[in-house]
């Protein structure tokens, strides 16, 4: 029976292109099926190319697809995690991008790579999302979800005040840029470069982490996933900008925001022996000691 992938990429730069047909050219060689959206004005740099059958959404297929590859960078991950997270199926990422830590399969042995995932030589990481429930539609439908962070910060040269609450209970005021509330997948992102703590991807806790705040003792905050948290924001201009991952948006000064874990998880496959904590050694240069 024919292996089937659903592939994702963005930005069609060279080295993308490449990689998508090397991909493909190899899935036809194994008799498997793949199918291709380009998300973004990339399209025509592929559409000419024979036996790659293209999509707009999913539902087109009208085949139960295996496997979703996204090809690009963390980036092209963020944006396939958002349109395919509610379906419960495997996200592989291959990195034809800079940093790649979510798409942290390399793209130097992209047929060994292919046939691990096909065998099914992976693990599976069940990631924690976030959702915005207030204010609500502030993004268009099913984009209100993020899996790296949710923040809110200054919209101009002035801080903002903002008042957090977990499941109704005042936790405290920050007078600061913004406010990062991450998952533990963003933990290695947004967060981590304001100080935030590192947290393993299967975790559900979230991280609440001040942008520059104007009190030093105020330190990032761990707390479980199933809270719902409320973030009242004032100050002295009269907008601030709240944003789900990449997508960004302008709101009213006094608008209120609540967010609480999304109801579904996404699955992300790793392949066997590329766990977590070599990803932060390779790609971070974690623990790197010049005395080692």
């Amino acid at each position: 029976m024919a292996f089937k992938v659903a592939v994702y990429c963005s930005d069609v730069t060279e080295k993308t292109r490449l990689g998508v047909l090397h991909l493909a050219e190899y899935i036809r060689s194994r008799n498997d099926e793949m199918y291709l959206n380009v998300m973004g004005e990339g399209k025509g740099k592929l559409s000419t190319e024979p036996d790659i059958f293209f999509f707009d959404d999913l539902n087109q297929i009208k085949k139960d697809i295996n496997l979703i590859i996204s090809v690009g960078g963390d980036g092209t991950f963020l944006e396939t995690a958002k349109k395919v997270n509610h379906l419960n199926i495997p996200v592989a990422g291959i990195n034809t991008g800079k940093l790649g830590f979510l798409a942290n399969i390399s793209d130097v042995d992209i047929e060994g790579s292919v046939d691990r995932l096909c065998n099914g030589d992976y693990d599976i990481i069940e990631r924690s999302m976030l959702e915005i429930i207030k204010p609500a539609g502030a993004f268009e439908a099913n984009k209100c979800i993020a899996l790296n962070e949710i923040t809110v910060q200054k919209a101009d040269q002035r801080m903002i005040t903002i008042s957090v609450s977990i499941n109704g209970r005042h936790v405290n005021t920050y007078r600061a840029d913004g406010l990062i509330v991450s998952t533990a997948t963003g933990s290695t992102a947004y967060s981590l470069s304001v100080g935030g703590p590192i947290l393993t991807p299967s975790d559900c806790s979230f991280v609440i982490a001040p942008m520059s705040p104007h009190n030093l003792t105020v330190r990032p905050i761990v707390i479980m996933g199933g809270s719902s948290i409320t973030m009242d924001i004032s100050g002295r201009g009269s907008s601030y900008l709240l944003t789900c991952d990449s997508r960004f948006i302008h709101m009213p000064i006094e608008t209120t925001v609540e967010i609480c874990q999304a109801p579904n998880r996404l699955k992300t496959a790793m392949l066997k022996g590329d766990d977590f904590f070599s990803t932060l050694r390779n790609k971070f240069l974690w623990g790197v000691d010049p005395r080692n």
